[in-house]
C-alpha cells in the first residue's frame, strides 16, 4: 500500500525538494560563513583537534562548506558536492567525535555527535542519489 495522495503530492513538490536541500546543507552554510567572519578562531578550531596546518585545513573546511552546499543547493553536481560534505563531516567526526578516546563523562555527548554525523552522511548520499535519479528521468 503507498501513501496517501496529500502525501505523495507533498513529496513530489519541487517546493519540498528545494527546501530539503537547504536544510541539509544549513549547518555546513553557517559554519562556512562563520569561519570566513572568523579566520583566526577557525584556524584555533582546526588546531585544537589536531589538524594542522591550522590556516589550510580551515580554508579547506570553508571551501568545502560553502562550495559543496552551493553545489547541492544549484542541485548540479550534487554528486560532487554531497560527497565533498560528506567526507568533511567524516574527517569531523573522526577528530572532533573521537567518543572512543574520550574521558568516560564526555563520552555520551559525542558518541551521540558522532552519529548524528553519520546520519547527515547518508542524507548527503540520499540527495546525490536522489538528485541523479531526478535528472535522469527529466
Amino acid at each position: 500500500m503507498g501513501e496517501p495522495r496529500w502525501v505523495a503530492t507533498m513529496l513530489s513538490s519541487p517546493l519540498l525538494w528545494h527546501a530539503a536541500r537547504l536544510a541539509l546543507v544549513s549547518a555546513y552554510l553557517l559554519g562556512g560563513v562563520a569561519k570566513l567572519i572568523d579566520f583566526p578562531g577557525a584556524i584555533a578550531e582546526q588546531e585544537r583537534f589536531g589538524l594542522h596546518p591550522g590556516a589550510l585545513w580551515a580554508a579547506l573546511a570553508i571551501v568545502v562548506e560553502l562550495g559543496g552546499s552551493v553545489l547541492v543547493l544549484a542541485d548540479r553536481l550534487v554528486w560532487l558536492g554531497a560527497g565533498a560534505l560528506g567526507v568533511l563531516t567524516l574527517v569531523a567526526m573522526l577528530t572532533a567525535n573521537a567518543f572512543w578516546a574520550a574521558p568516560v563523562a564526555e563520552r555520551w555527548m559525542l558518541t551521540n555527535a558522532f552519529f548524528e554525523h553519520l546520519g547527515l552522511i547518508a542524507g548527503l548520499v540520499l540527495v546525490a542519489i536522489l538528485s541523479g535519479r531526478k535528472r535522469s528521468t527529466s
